[in-house]
């Protein structure tokens, strides 16, 4: 991973931990971002947003089963009805909140990009294409409710 990478890894690592703390109470710890190899998601739920304009590309995030039931519970208190459509509507709008304010954060950097509405993945095992063929890279995050991984990738 190169400086650049590193650089506009910020404004995800910022998105992530701002939008989950304040919309799900959640209080994550970035880890340390790394260059992905495969297309498997790291988490039970994913949401992909594609983007357009000065870079194409893509955000993901994929969350553990545990961390997006306790983002539906702490977005919907005790108002959850199904959990896996509840959870599927919490992941999806998280990630438009993450991306809205990470591509805020790219444009003070120059980069202005429009996204697609999320496409949410869920299931055991399941992989995230990204559109690209830049290299992905992925920052995992922990929380004591759970851990979920935050991957871009731009051409």
């Amino acid at each position: 991973m190169n400086s650049t990478d590193a650089e506009i890894a910020k404004p995800f690592v910022q998105a992530a931990k701002h939008v989950l703390s304040t919309m799900a109470m959640l209080d994550p710890t970035p880890g340390k971002p790394y260059v992905k190899k495969n297309n498997s998601a790291a988490g039970d739920v994913s949401a992909i947003v594609g983007l357009t304009g000065d870079k194409r590309g893509s955000i993901s995030l994929s969350f553990t089963k545990k961390c997006a039931v306790a983002i539906v519970k702490n977005m919907l208190g005790d108002d959850v009805g199904d959990i896996m459509q509840d959870a599927k509507d919490a992941v999806g709008e998280i990630t438009n909140m993450i991306s809205g304010q990470a591509r805020a954060g790219l444009a003070q950097m120059g980069l202005s990009m429009q996204a697609s509405t999320p496409t949410i993945i869920f299931g055991d095992n399941h992989t995230i294409s990204h559109v690209t063929s830049g290299p992905v890279i992925a920052i995992p995050f922990t929380s004591p409710q759970g851990d979920f991984t935050v991957e871009f990738c731009f051409d």
